[in-house]
């Protein structure tokens, strides 16, 4: 008979020591954590701002995932104020805060969610593989297991909702993974979290091993067994289904898979097919799924990092039919080559849904239904800029809407606004362009300067109202530039995403228009603002020190 390598004891097939493992398989809901707010965010060039975070919470909240894991508080002041400020704004799902197992981590967390609508979640983790133990922490598995409980027992003092991941576990030892879940679940770890942090693992081994914790560890039933999958193979989904598969009952995931290297397991891929294969899983989820396709799209476009046409679920080739024969299947009868229909994860399939002669309240209504809620002040401006474009196209659609409000919602503080801008260029002519730009306190400030292109003349003429792009001021260097089509059609909304780089740091800016050169200088402004607002943020915390600073 096999035995229990955490124990010594022999394993009995089904049941352990009056707990029936096979009746926790059987549990109907899976628990959704996303994590893209915190993991997601640490994809290149995916960076994003407090307002920002709290649009895509809010969003993830509609989405009705179960937690939102906010961010890695200790990891920077500004971590730290948006798991603060999206623990004490989002209603509805748990919010959690990353931590190590150290004291100021778990202290940090602990503050950033003390005023959370809800009780919060600290997410502990530490490394147990070899390879991290040899090589990251230098220490001997008796010390892991004792930091390991440790870290729990702190952060219990905090919040009844802990959980622990043992960083690397796809690499860890069995046996001693199996010590460590027992060690962290008898500390009080409500949730035990498996990561497989470098995507090594494959989907038949990875399922055995849940379900050797599952059956061996002799407390597991006092907590929800999680995993977190990465895609390094391209296996994030396969292996968090295998878990599933398994007994795991928590699966920590990402919109559109963003992530670290490779990303992440993507939310709606294994939501969707827990939906579409629930004959297989037996298990459901919460989630709205009609809300899945303007999550998808609002972090597309907040992180600038564009789906991929043919990615499942959410990209733009998922419900599109080229070839004649499927075409007449779908014509016939839509399930003939779609498992899942548009509208089951929010893919509107309308055209006209308002023009320059609706009013305001009329759009509201229209933005509450695509999922997005305003206060007054970004109401004015999206209204302001949907009148704008509702007068130059005949038709507004659901995508120019959501790019509006993206682009007019998603920073609240405007320190420079385009007024209006020319441009000359041709074959014959040197690109020269003309800019007006009001500020804040209602200024405005007008210049002009060449380039060799409209676009370069445009961004070299907002450098020299603003005065960061001085050499004095550290330069702004373009380091990333991209335009898309949103709708079709001549009068096509298109929406321009690009990065500035001000002396090591990098900010992402967006905009849309009917016309290119729109788009892109609202791009640059709405990236410029930005950088201005950091650059004030340490203004005033210059002065704050100095002012502290005792005299001698």
């Amino acid at each position: 008979m096999p035995r229990n390598r955490a124990r010594g004891l022999p394993a009995v097939p089904g049941r352990r020591y009056g707990v029936n493992v096979m009746a926790r398989k059987r549990a109907k809901h899976l628990i959704i954590f996303d994590t893209t707010l915190r993991d997601g965010e640490q994809s290149p060039g995916a960076s994003l701002n407090i307002e920002e975070k709290l649009l895509i919470a809010r969003q993830l909240a509609s989405l009705k995932v179960d937690v939102i894991e906010a961010g890695f508080p200790v990891a920077s002041p500004g971590d730290f104020e948006a798991v603060r400020r999206v623990a004490m704004s989002v209603r509805g799902p748990v919010v959690a805060g990353l931590a190590r197992a150290l004291p100021l981590d778990i202290e940090s967390a602990a503050k950033a969610l003390e005023k959370a609508r809800k009780t919060p979640r600290i997410h502990v983790f530490l490394a147990t593989s070899e390879i991290h133990r040899k090589y990251k922490l230098r220490k001997a598995c008796a010390e892991i297991l004792k930091l390991a409980a440790a870290g729990v027992r702190l952060a219990r003092k905090y919040t009844p909702d802990v959980e622990f991941s043992p960083e690397d576990a796809s690499r860890t030892e069995p046996e001693f993974l199996a010590e460590v879940v027992e060690a962290v679940i008898a500390a009080g770890a409500a949730t035990v979290n498996i990561p497989d942090t470098v995507g090594y693992a494959l989907p038949g081994p990875f399922g055995r091993l849940i379900a050797m914790l599952m059956s061996e560890v002799p407390n597991i039933g006092d907590a929800v067994i999680s995993v977190h999958c990465h895609n390094d193979l391209g296996l994030g989904v396969a292996n968090s289904l295998a878990a599933v598969e398994a007994g795991a009952r928590q699966v920590e995931c990402t919109i559109n898979g963003l992530g670290e290297r490779a990303g992440n397991a993507s939310l709606e891929e294994i939501v969707m097919t827990l939906k579409t294969r629930r004959d297989h899983y037996g298990v459901t989820t919460g989630i709205e799924t009609k809300q899945i396709y303007p999550t998808s799209h609002m972090v597309s476009t907040l992180t600038g990092i564009q789906v991929q046409r043919n990615k499942a679920v959410v990209g733009a080739n998922a419900f599109a039919h080229e070839a004649g024969v499927h075409q007449d299947g779908v014509l016939k009868a839509r399930k003939t080559y779609e498992i899942m229909s548009p509208a089951s994860i929010g893919l509107k399939t309308s055209t006209l849904v308002l023009g320059k002669h609706s009013g305001r309240h009329a759009l509201k209504a229209r933005i509450a239904k695509l999922g997005y809620v305003l206060d007054d002040a970004q109401l004015d401006r999206v209204f302001e800029e949907f009148k704008r474009v509702a007068d130059k196209k005949k038709e507004i659609f659901d995508a120019d809407l959501v790019a509006i409000v993206e682009e007019e919602a998603g920073d609240v503080r405007h320190h420079y606004e385009l007024v209006d801008f020319h441009v000359s260029s041709g074959t014959s002519t040197f690109p020269t362009a003309t800019v007006t730009l009001k500020t804040a306190a209602g200024e405005k400030l007008r210049d002009a300067a060449c380039a060799a292109g409209p676009i370069e003349a445009i961004f070299r003429t907002v450098d020299r109202i603003t005065g960061l792009g001085g050499k004095r001021r550290g330069g702004i260097r373009l380091v990333d530039y991209s335009l898309r089509a949103i709708t079709g059609g001549k009068d096509a909304v298109g929406e321009v995403s690009l990065q500035i780089e001000h002396k090591g740091r990098r900010y992402r800016g967006h905009g849309v228009s009917t016309d290119v050169l729109e788009s892109s200088i609202k791009a640059y402004v709405n990236a410029v603002n930005k950088l201005h607002t950091q650059l004030e943020a340490e203004s005033v915390s210059g002065r704050a020190r100095r002012r502290r600073k005792p005299s001698l």
